[in-house]
């Protein structure tokens, strides 16, 4: 039997698949479902300094191959999730991944201190796709000294690992990719959504109120899997891949081209097993490939 175990930046994990945070809350509505401790991991919901309310509906909708979204981090707070969410969390045998975001710099560096004194908490993954209001709205993950800022102030506030989670909206990821790499990221996760729009020809209004939104699904995939590719020729560092995966075949390729992990997210939209199921898909994959660990596939793409 082929062995899925595998370890990212100090994570160990029973196998290489991680649910993509905001796409399954923190965990209740799937443990419903299956036994959360089946999974690697879990990157529960992005979350804030203070309880943020998002953006007005109507805040997704579907389109060919994906969906948008612009929920704009929902969520009650750091001290709330530490409160009333870990504790739930941590009956399962799964790494919990906290992602953190913020409209400020300083912010990133305070959840990151309230996280450091939890228990529980396997990594910090940190979303630099948010606006920096201090500078005009521009996402800090789009430039590569802002992206190092953000990550540098967390690695002081912490002594987790640390996984810089990327936007895919830049114009060199393996620069940004690299700034975050000096700043003491332990790990990368990408891609994050892309930024798109879609319209109503009757009301000829944008369908989302915010009028654009964050595209994932299997649209995205090719973009994802070039970017893995091109991070991980330009780190040394492992990487976590996203974006569009719905079956084994999906992971396998992501982690051909040089992915130690994966995450799964919109997927668990229409499909709320699909976790388990891709688990098991991977594993007969590995099994009747005679691949005996699944780390001989980082990065083995010809």
């Amino acid at each position: 039997m082929t062995d899925l175990s595998t370890v990212v930046a100090g994570i160990s994990m029973k196998n290489p698949l991680i649910l993509a945070s905001g796409t399954c809350g923190y965990g209740r509505e799937m443990a419903e479902l299956y036994d959360l401790s089946l999974l690697g991991g879990i990157s529960i919901k992005g979350t804030t300094l203070k309880p943020f309310s998002g953006n007005k509906p109507p805040r997704i909708a579907e389109t060919a191959s994906g969906m948008l979204n612009s929920v704009g981090l929902q969520n009650p707070g750091i001290d709330a999730v530490l409160e009333k969410e870990l504790p739930f969390l941590n009956k399962f045998d799964t790494a919990v991944i906290l992602n953190i975001a913020g409209h400020k710099l300083a912010e990133y560096g305070l959840i990151a201190q309230a996280a450091e004194a939890a228990k529980g908490i396997a990594a910090i993954e940190v979303n630099i796709s948010c606006p920096n209001v201090e500078t005009g709205g521009m996402a800090f993950g789009v430039d590569c000294n802002t992206a190092n800022e953000v990550i540098a102030l967390v690695r002081r506030n912490t002594k987790l690992p640390v996984i810089a989670k990327l936007t895919p909206n830049v114009r060199d990821i393996g620069e940004i990719a690299k700034a975050c790499e000096a700043a003491g990221a332990d790990a990368i996760s990408l891609i994050n959504t892309l930024l798109a729009m879609v319209v109503d020809v009757e009301t000829r209004k944008p369908i989302l109120a915010n009028r654009s939104g964050g595209l994932s699904g299997p649209a995205i995939k090719p973009i994802a899997l070039q970017m893995v590719w091109q991070t991980a020729r330009a780190v040394n560092l492992p990487i976590i891949g996203i974006g569009g995966i719905t079956c084994a075949t999906d992971a396998i390729e992501f982690i051909l081209a040089g992915a130690s992990a994966f995450q799964v997210g919109t997927a668990n939209f229409y499909n709320p097993c699909v976790a388990p199921q891709i688990i098991d898909d991977l594993e007969n994959w590995c099994n009747a490939h005679g691949v005996k660990h699944v780390g001989e596939l980082v990065g083995a793409m010809k």
